[in-house]
């Protein structure tokens, strides 16, 4: 999980900061209880549950440890805990052999310069020493994962899966020599409105008579994860950042979230009876577990299972969507990707969703945007991957 490093060697300190690599059940524990600590005062925050980040952290519990190396530090200070941050080199990412690029993430810390400097340093020299040359982050893990750090919306709780931060610290990675490679936006869509009248009037018209639109079913879960995965990497292969999402992650996925899924909530759409286009929409686990603090005991699950299986939560997240290259480009392709994301709104809607997020949606991804807006998003939310070229 972790292992030596140059610069500021693990267990070495600088300035009276000592930098720990995470070995073991008990620092584990300590490097996902940290941020409930870091944030405790933040009222946005909202600690996830430490069973569910104990099983993402570790190689049984996560299918992206089998296509990527990782490792975990914390640094202390005066006998504190005071931050953390992970290293980590994704191996599904597209190759540059020019700037190989390796990533950092999970970066959680006090207000302290010397603290981040530390963190930093230390990923950094484990990416070099892996001839990584380029570091961009923060992705915890993986890209398909939580990306970016949250730069504008504080004054909202982060939906599942969507990273918060304190807003100092896009500061300390500017001070560290980090820069600005792309912004990610969250458009929140609220449900319970009417479709703008341009939107309204294209699915007033309908689809071809060779599309057919249908939701996910439980009995064909397998094959409809299958499809899923095969428009999802064909439609975002030319996108920046682009790391293709494996069926062992999405199967996964579905494991771990099952009380998420609804039939009603992931559609598709098929041309000539080929699937080319889904949306897959999750309650909001956020809103059910904030009061939880990150634990499902003694009281927890009952709370959980009622909170989404019977009274249900006001919001959701559209995390994962795409349509064939063929069709995108195209008025078939707009038309399909409106028609899922308003199969994805009314079916929300009458599950009591109030509101749904689209996220994260790339800044240069003008088609996505303007979809999202199509169906009455605003973006309330930006969050910024930073890029630093490493020394040798």
């Amino acid at each position: 999980m972790a292992s030596k490093t140059s610069g500021i060697a693990a267990g070495d300190s600088a300035g009276g900061i000592e930098i720990l690599p995470v070995t073991g059940t008990a620092l584990l524990k300590r490097f996902i209880r940290l941020p409930d600590r870091i944030m405790a005062r933040d009222p946005n925050y909202i600690p996830p549950l430490h069973s569910e980040r104990m099983a993402a952290l570790t190689p049984k519990g996560n299918p992206f440890f089998g296509h990527a190396d990782a490792a975990f530090w914390l640094a202390r200070k005066n006998g504190v805990d005071v931050g953390r941050i992970s290293a980590q080199i994704d191996h599904l990412a597209k190759p540059t052999p020019e700037a190989p690029i390796g990533n950092f993430g999970m970066l959680v810390a006090i207000d302290d310069k010397a603290v981040f400097a530390a963190l930093l340093a230390t990923a950094e020299a484990w990416l070099a020493d892996r001839g990584i040359k380029r570091a961009q982050g923060p992705f915890s893990l993986s890209i398909n994962e939580e990306s970016g750090l949250l730069i504008d919306g504080f004054d909202t709780p982060p939906m599942l899966m969507m990273p918060h931060d304190a807003p100092y610290v896009a500061g300390h990675l500017d001070a560290a020599g980090y820069g600005k490679v792309q912004d990610l936006y969250a458009y929140l869509c609220d449900t319970t409105a009417a479709l703008p009248p341009r939107s309204a009037a294209m699915v007033a018209r309908g689809l071809p008579s060779n599309v057919t639109l249908r939701p996910m079913q439980f009995k064909t879960l397998k094959q409809d994860i299958a499809s899923l995965v095969s428009i999802f990497n064909d439609a975002w292969a030319t996108h920046w950042g682009f790391v293709p999402i494996t069926e062992a992650e999405v199967d996964h996925m579905a494991k771990a979230m099952k009380p998420l899924l609804h039939e009603k909530l992931i559609w598709f759409a098929d041309v000539d009876g080929e699937p080319a286009a889904f949306g897959l929409c999750l309650p909001d686990l956020n809103a059910a577990i904030r009061d939880l603090s990150g634990s499902l005991l003694p009281l927890g699950w009952a709370k959980l299972l009622w909170r989404l299986k019977v009274s249900g939560v006001p919001t959701a997240r559209v995390p994962l969507m795409g349509v064939r290259k063929r069709y995108g480009e195209g008025m078939l392709g707009r038309l399909l990707a409106l028609h899922v994301v308003e199969s994805l709104r009314r079916e929300a809607l009458a599950k009591g969703i109030k509101a749904v997020e689209m996220s994260w949606i790339l800044e240069e991804n003008l088609p996505m945007r303007h979809l999202a807006e199509a169906v009455g998003g605003r973006a309330y939310k930006t969050y910024r991957v930073y890029e630093k070229t490493l020394s040798a």
